[in-house]
């Protein structure tokens, strides 16, 4: 069973219906058995870190995923989902859960912020949530809706570069069962759903 996890923040809905494309034991869920129970977890999240946070601190969650975690079962974090992986963010100056050596930091670009619409990535290592042989078969746009960025402080974990204005930003990373993604593929259309059905089938 996959397990959205349902903090109050993100588009559940959405991830929910791409999931279901490929497998029907999908749910949305904010359980700590069903966490527990759960073969794989998806960690999404729109919005600010310190509510994230304090969300899932409320909800008492933080242990059941740090078992998750420490389980080696495999799980992906989207946009917000993915900065709350890290240790700190800039974003209310809190504390992350800290599964990945990265901080979270505020972008500092001649263009706009947020950076909102469709923007490429470059693979940085091979990998089963979306390689290169992937994007060669599908158009390489996914979309993103973020003012801050993830910072990598073992520059091995990163998996996807992404540039925004004169800035490259980590836009993936992954290390051991931990993946974390900064645009939104449950809205990128083809190669978004590539990459969810890649980790359900094949992470």
């Amino acid at each position: 069973m996959i397990v959205i996890v349902d903090y109050g923040l993100g588009n559940l809905r959405s991830i929910y219906k791409s999931c279901k494309k490929y497998t029907k034991e999908v749910i949305i869920s904010s359980s700590k058995d069903e966490i527990l129970k759960s073969k794989k977890i998806i960690l999404p999240g729109v919005g600010q870190f310190k509510t994230a946070m304090e969300n899932l601190k409320s909800l008492d969650l933080i242990p059941t995923l740090n078992s998750h975690v420490s389980m080696n079962k495999p799980i992906l974090g989207i946009c917000l989902g993915m900065q709350i992986m890290t240790n700190f963010s800039e974003e209310g100056e809190v504390k992350g859960l800290g599964w990945i050596n990265a901080n979270t930091k505020k972008f500092n670009v001649k263009m706009r912020i947020p950076q909102v619409g469709w923007n490429s990535v470059h693979v940085l290592k091979s990998n089963n949530l979306l390689d290169k042989k992937d994007l060669s078969k599908i158009r390489n746009e996914f979309f993103f809706v973020h003012s801050y960025h993830v910072e990598l402080v073992n520059l091995k974990d990163g998996l996807f570069e992404t540039t925004y204005s004169n800035k490259k930003f980590i836009s993936g990373f992954s290390s051991k069962n931990i993946y974390g993604v900064q645009f939104h593929p449950e809205k990128s259309y083809d190669v978004g759903e590539k990459l969810i059905s890649n980790f359900i089938l094949d992470v």
